[in-house]
């Protein structure tokens, strides 16, 4: 009996949908090198903040304005939302592995994750595209002037967005450092060298 016991746990641990956060700070290049990841891994990439604005540009979403209330002002959308959205996303998806951008951006965010999904996946670790601030501002303007139809691309909100992730996403990375469960990019570099050492921290997988 013991023996098929142990298979089982075996085959449950092995069906968990395996999950990689991917955090940084707005502009430090998560969606970018997401697409990589997907291309070249067979991850699939689920943005929060792609699945935010998805629901809130739906005509019949009870929480619409809240959320596009939340971006405007830099803030972070009720965790109870973002959670139902990361969700729904992943049991629509026929894939076991999946990159989750940008989530969780701060303490309620991680309490939200552990008290729905988080017994329900394997978490492989945390990527965090560290990136100075200068960098990540000039960027995310470039993305705007270049037409990128975010509400959030401009030098005010921007400034708004990383005052909230130094004071509620850092501490979230710091407590995954304790776990020895973040790998950190220096994402200021250029594109292909930041792509080439994220491929050093997936190959293995």
């Amino acid at each position: 009996m013991s023996f098929f016991r142990s298979v089982y746990r075996l085959y449950s641990t092995m069906s968990k949908p395996q999950v990689v956060f991917v955090l940084g700070g707005p502009g430090a290049g998560k969606g970018t090198q997401c697409s990589n990841i997907v291309s070249k891994f067979g991850f699939v990439h689920l943005s929060a903040g792609d699945l935010l604005r998805a629901e809130r540009s739906k005509p019949d979403s009870m929480f619409g304005e809240l959320i596009d209330n939340h971006i405007k002002n830099g803030t972070i959308v009720p965790v109870e939302i973002t959670c139902k959205l990361i969700q729904n996303a992943m049991e629509a998806s026929t894939a076991n592995r999946f990159l989750i951008d940008g989530f969780p951006r701060n303490k309620d965010n991680m309490i939200g994750w552990d008290t729905t999904i988080g017994d329900q996946v394997d978490l492989l670790f945390v990527l965090f595209l560290e990136c100075p601030e200068n960098v990540c501002i000039e960027r995310c303007m470039k993305r705007g002037a270049a037409g990128s139809g975010r509400a959030d691309d401009n030098l005010e909100s921007l400034k708004k967005r990383i005052v909230t992730f130094v004071n509620d996403s850092m501490p979230i990375i710091e407590y995954f450092k304790e776990k020895n469960l973040v790998k950190r990019v220096e994402a200021g570099k250029n594109v292909e060298d930041v792509w080439s050492d994220i491929i050093e921290l997936f190959k293995n997988i």
